[in-house]
């Protein structure tokens, strides 16, 4: 039906806040039909968030859908189980309160007004105080640390940017190390304040790739667990190889030692000790480099902010295990 130009000018208030009290038409129309749009998730998605669980990551979902639609989105992906309630469903169906329904769940979807709220109820406590809230803990340093976090499957739904930069805020400060995904300008305070940010190489936006530490160029969740993978892997093949280079120093080191203390014939000469490393070694150690990772490198838990490349564990398996083994074969053979 197509409403006449004098009746309904361009600058025409239609009531649209009440409905029951219309200033237009509301017969004559014919229903043609009903149109209805769906953005489902990658194929490899859920299979992806399962690998992050096995592989001890954890995976929160941060959008601007109401909280029903990001359960549901939630539980596609496998952030949320299949018939996993959530603490917002248990408050539903047993008529309790949030705080009260809040160790009933392992799952629980984060509205922003609650960030919002706990924000501005902490702006209003002096910093020096410990003070419980229902579901944040104001510490002495007035910073909000979010109980919530602790629990292991976690949506907020309704967030605007600086809802999300408190998010990051409050996983740093737990202790763990954040990497935010994400498209749009909006994104880009969260993703520049993550240890590491990643943007969506096709759809994302040129502010959102200029905080980014990394771009996916396929924009699909699955290429950071790629990544993550391949990390892992490059990380423990040159533990390998440094491990293998340290335990050759002790079969060499020794023999000189004891020529020095003991007066025993060394078992060879500088110049085929020279050979051994520049030619035997180095091809090996390469070869360590370039491996297939383990079958159960993503079953792991993430390392320790403070475990190095080179730690107490490998200096004691390089000298004092596998050196002193080498050690001990190839003096047997000179003797």
């Amino acid at each position: 039906m197509l409403f006449r130009s004098k009746e309904y000018p361009a600058d025409y208030q239609f009531n649209c806040k009440n409905p029951d009290e219309p200033n237009y038409p509301m017969k004559g129309f014919t229903f043609t039909g009903l149109i209805s749009f769906i953005d489902p998730p990658r194929e490899a998605v859920p299979f992806s968030v399962l690998k992050c669980k096995a592989a001890g990551i954890k995976v929160i979902m941060v959008t601007g859908d109401q909280p029903v639609t990001a359960a549901a989105i939630a539980r596609q992906v496998n952030i949320f189980g299949k018939d996993e309630k959530t603490v917002n469903e248990v408050m539903e169906e047993e008529g309790i309160s949030f705080d009260e329904a809040f160790p009933k769940a392992n799952a629980v979807v984060i509205h922003g007004d609650m960030i919002t709220q706990a924000v501005q109820r902490e702006e209003t406590l002096p910093p020096s105080i410990l003070f419980p809230l229902s579901f944040t803990i104001i510490d002495q340093r007035g910073q909000i640390i979010m109980r919530w976090l602790e629990k292991p499957r976690i949506v907020f739904a309704r967030t605007t940017p600086a809802q999300k930069l408190i998010i990051v805020k409050a996983c740093k400060q737990q202790g763990h190390v954040v990497a935010v995904t994400g498209d749009g300008v909006n994104d880009s305070p969260a993703i520049k304040e993550a240890d590491i940010g990643i943007a969506m190489g096709v759809t994302g936006s040129d502010v959102a790739k200029d905080a980014a530490d990394m771009v996916l160029l396929t924009d699909d969740f699955s290429a950071i667990i790629v990544g993550v993978e391949e990390g892992r892997k490059i990380f423990d093949n040159l533990r390998k190889s440094i491990t293998y280079i340290l335990s050759s120093k002790v079969p060499e080191m020794i023999p000189f030692i004891a020529l020095i203390i003991f007066q025993m014939p060394p078992p060879m000469s500088p110049i085929l000790l020279l050979l051994i490393d520049l030619g035997t070694d180095i091809i090996p150690a390469i070869g360590l480099g370039s491996e297939e990772s383990e079958l159960g490198i993503m079953a792991r838990p993430p390392r320790k902010k403070h475990e190095h490349l080179v730690t107490s564990k490998v200096l004691t398996a390089a000298y004092g295990t596998i050196g002193i083994m080498h050690l001990l074969a190839g003096m047997l053979t000179f003797f």
